[in-house]
């Protein structure tokens, strides 16, 4: 497939034309991100191209979006659970620009005793841009067992327990 659609992730959800696209939730996309060095990392990206920072969505909208992020993590800590018991809970990181866009993060045992309490922006850019943890192929079974989780929080409304 064509890269382009990473110039406008949200642009390219909205076509259908973004392939780490999970489900679309009701105020913004779950996508899997770029970088898989802590199995299961997830975004939730605001649905809307032209707002550049949560602050300007209205408050409506912020709510809608806080409510998807809950629901995110609650299907990646329970997924990622599942996958691999290792894994401790979730982080959750809304930065402040880039248009509202809101990290998860799965946290794990076997992470270095070092970084493992950490803020994961501790970890070497390395990990970051390292081919072997470039989403891909291989993330198939994970991404199958999140769309499950997302499909199941929304059948009531709640994150999964």
């Amino acid at each position: 497939m064509d890269e382009g659609w990473r110039e406008d992730r949200v642009a390219s959800a909205l076509r259908g034309e973004n392939p780490a696209v999970l489900r679309r939730l009701d105020a913004g996309f779950a996508v899997l991100a770029d970088a898989q060095f802590l199995p299961g990392h997830a975004l939730l990206l605001g649905d809307d191209p032209t707002v550049r920072r949560f602050a300007e969505l209205s408050r409506e909208r912020r709510v809608a979006f806080l409510a998807d992020v809950d629901r995110l993590a609650g299907a990646v800590e329970e997924t990622c659970r599942t996958l691999d018991p290792a894994c401790t809970g979730v982080d959750v990181e809304l930065p402040g620009s880039g248009g509202p866009v809101a990290a998860v993060w799965p946290r794990y045992r076997w992470e270095p005793a070092d970084l493992r309490d950490r803020s994961v922006r501790r970890y070497p850019e390395e990990r970051w841009r390292d081919p072997f943890f470039a989403l891909g192929r291989g993330h198939d079974g994970l991404r199958s067992a999140l769309r499950a989780a997302l499909d199941r929080s929304g059948e009531d409304g709640t994150a999964p327990s």
